[in-house]
């Protein structure tokens, strides 16, 4: 309804600027909560019925994803684990909201969230990495940030409702560590926004 109000009304050119953002980010919110409605439903159910159609799959797979995470938490278990030898190490550095520099020494596979979460960082991650927020926001150093895989839709998606975003900015959760990545800076935003779930601050597993 936001996005059919405005045409039907002439204004000038950042009149129709502001609708179409106020458009785009109405349409991503939307988006958000159903996510949230699925992970909720998903939960209470482990049955899940499959379609026919290509929409219809990604959105099983989406809810796939999102029960995956919210009860296994296998990553989590996984950055607990030492390296099996010095060559699997990365060393990574987290940049705080104080701006307080915290080298860390991960490994091949880690996930950058639960790396971060494991030594005290900051790094919320409300929705427990199921792409339904964007209260893991990191900033990736040049030229790490290039070395990474480009993000999925929904990690663009998430994104989009970033606070303070740039253009080096990624969700921690999405980023897995490999060698090539050694070296890395990880600056964490002054603040988030959280339209996941109200004042909910998950705890290491």
């Amino acid at each position: 309804q936001l996005c059919n109000l405005g045409k039907k009304s002439k204004g000038t050119k950042e009149d129709e600027r502001r609708r179409q953002m106020a458009c785009r980010q109405a349409v991503t919110m939307a988006t958000v909560a159903r996510r949230a409605l699925a992970m909720t439903r998903g939960l209470r159910s482990t049955t899940l019925t499959t379609s026919t159609t290509a929409s219809s799959s990604r959105y099983v797979g989406h809810i796939q994803r999102t029960l995956h995470t919210a009860a296994g938490q296998a990553h989590s278990d996984y950055e607990q684990q030492p390296p099996k030898s010095p060559e699997d190490i990365v060393n990574v550095t987290f940049i705080d909201r104080d701006e307080k520099r915290v080298p860390i020494a991960g490994k091949v596979g880690d996930n950058v969230l639960y790396l971060a979460r494991l030594h005290g960082i900051e790094l919320e991650g409300a929705c427990e990495a199921s792409l339904a927020c964007s209260t893991c926001h990191v900033y990736v150093s040049h030229p790490f940030f290039d070395k990474l895989s480009e993000p999925c839709e929904d990690e663009e998606d998430m994104l989009d409702l970033a606070a303070l975003l740039q253009e080096n900015s990624r969700l921690g959760c999405q980023i897995v560590l490999s060698k090539e990545l050694d070296g890395m800076e990880l600056t964490l935003p002054k603040f988030t926004r959280n339209f996941y779930v109200d004042g909910h601050v998950p705890q290491p597993h």
